[in-house]
């Protein structure tokens, strides 16, 4: 069986088709600073070769391509990686390939120095099997950041009831013709996501005791909040992890020092080939 769901990899090449993450480069770089500071760059040079598995528009890669000797952006839609392109053109020490997590790491028989993998791998079918392949390709010793989304163990029942909820519209909405989703996306992102942020926006400022949903986006673009609220509710297949969850995964699929960043968004977690 192939380990990948054809319609969600659809959506995503139609995501970032529709936001190309081309605007906003200091949001960008703040994001990126929220997922790559606990990355340890001390363990890379010029003469690395690394991975962005389900790399979307390329954004992420970006940041690396003065750093390291290659990068490999692998993405399984034409339609995102034709956008990485885009982005990357410039660029001489960049590879694409249009091939999913599975096949790329059976296929490709490169030995990497590093990789990342940033809110791909829980919209796997089988993310055991994918983390097995991928560590498979890393030297001994080689770091590999991924973000997961989390479970909301750490949460309250009303985080995790809101939560139910979104997900029950997410079933709904992910399965609407395209044009249709977007636009609803859109409109969660205008009634939703949009008050939400600038009340955290206040509750900051007055540095209240007190952190309501969509805390994350206090300090984010419209554009941000557009982009992930068709992430949220376009895709149709998510899973969800806890913490021991995690790190039972990855002992299983041959990692080790395991580390989860303190910071949102939940979950970022450093490793390394055992």
């Amino acid at each position: 069986m192939k380990n990948f769901d054809k319609k969600t990899i659809n959506d995503f090449g139609r995501e970032w088709e529709r936001f190309n993450q081309s605007t906003n480069k200091n949001e960008i770089n703040k994001i990126y600073h929220n997922y790559f500071d606990i990355f340890p760059f001390d363990k890379i040079n010029k003469e690395s070769i690394g991975f962005d598995a389900g790399c979307g528009s390329g954004r992420w890669a970006e940041f690396f391509v003065n750093k390291v000797k290659n990068i490999h952006c692998i993405e399984p839609s034409k339609d995102a990686l034709k956008v990485a392109k885009n982005r990357l053109g410039k660029y001489k020490n960049v590879n694409y390939f249009n091939n999913t997590i599975d096949d790329h790491f059976t296929l490709n028989s490169t030995i990497y120095d590093f990789g990342f993998s940033l809110g791909v791998l829980h919209h796997i079918p089988n993310i055991e099997l994918s983390l097995n392949k991928i560590n498979y390709r890393l030297k001994k010793g080689s770091p590999f950041l991924i973000y997961l989304y989390y479970n909301f163990e750490n949460r309250n029942f009303i985080f995790k009831s809101i939560w139910f909820i979104s997900n029950f519209l997410r079933l709904i909405i992910s399965n609407l013709p395209n044009k249709i989703k977007f636009i609803i996306c859109d409109i969660i992102a205008l009634i939703i996501y949009l008050p939400l942020s600038k009340i955290n926006k206040i509750i900051k400022k007055f540095k209240l005791n007190i952190e309501l949903p969509l805390y994350y986006y206090h300090d984010k673009s419209f554009y941000t909040m557009r982009t992930d609220s068709l992430d949220r509710f376009g895709t149709r297949l998510e899973k969800r992890f806890s913490k021991k969850q995690i790190i039972s995964l990855l002992k299983k699929t041959g990692f080790k020092n395991i580390n989860f960043s303190q910071g949102k968004p939940f979950w970022v977690i450093i490793c390394y080939k055992n």
